[in-house]
């Protein structure tokens, strides 16, 4: 894997490969991509998501990386990519993949997500998915590990104690929170 941004470069020794990454299995009945979008702004680590429409059928209203599932046949570097693409209008030559974290499942709906980070710029204009995409966020990665918790939440009518991360308003929870909680330990050596 060749990188060549600063930030890439920095990023590639803590993180597994794509290969790496693709070879793990995890419980879930059907396989997923994300993309982990990573920039710096004002020396600030920042993260790209998305916030889901309240009317989807699957994670309605939920924070999440953009992605979905892998199409028959295709790499799933490839679906993090295309996903990106189709989700926020994120070209994928405009992406440096750093590397990959592993794979985390979903509980209810059965996913086994692969997320891939990539670097990107700052300036990035998004065209989000009217389909799919209520909202694109860019948070700051010191900001969110800062707002860092345990809550109890309710969900289908069950409640459970589960990792969050809240930032203006934003909460993630869930597998976003669980790659978002991996990606952090990884970044420890950095101090970022």
């Amino acid at each position: 894997m060749v990188v060549a941004d600063p930030l890439a470069e920095l990023l590639a020794p803590l993180l597994l490969t794509p290969d790496q990454a693709a070879s793990l299995d995890v419980h879930g009945r059907t396989d997923a991509a994300v993309l982990v979008p990573l920039f710096v702004r004002d020396d600030d680590l920042h993260a790209v998501f998305t916030r889901r429409r309240d009317d989807l059928r699957r994670h309605a209203g939920e924070i999440s990386f953009p992605g979905g599932r892998q199409d028959p046949g295709e790499d799933l570097r490839r679906t993090a990519l295309r996903e990106a693409e189709e989700e926020i209008g994120l070209r994928p030559a405009s992406v440096e993949m750093a590397g990959a974290l592993p794979p985390t499942p979903t509980v209810v709906t059965s996913y086994a997500i692969y997320p891939f980070v990539g670097v990107i710029q700052p300036e990035a204009q998004w065209r989000p998915s009217a389909g799919e995409v209520a909202e694109v966020l860019e948070l700051s990665l010191p900001a969110l590990r800062a707002g860092y918790g345990r809550e109890r939440l309710i969900r289908r009518g069950l409640p459970f104690r589960t990792d969050v991360y809240k930032l203006d308003g934003a909460l993630i929870w869930g597998a976003t929170a669980r790659i978002l909680g991996d990606l952090f330990e990884r970044l420890e050596p950095l101090g970022r």
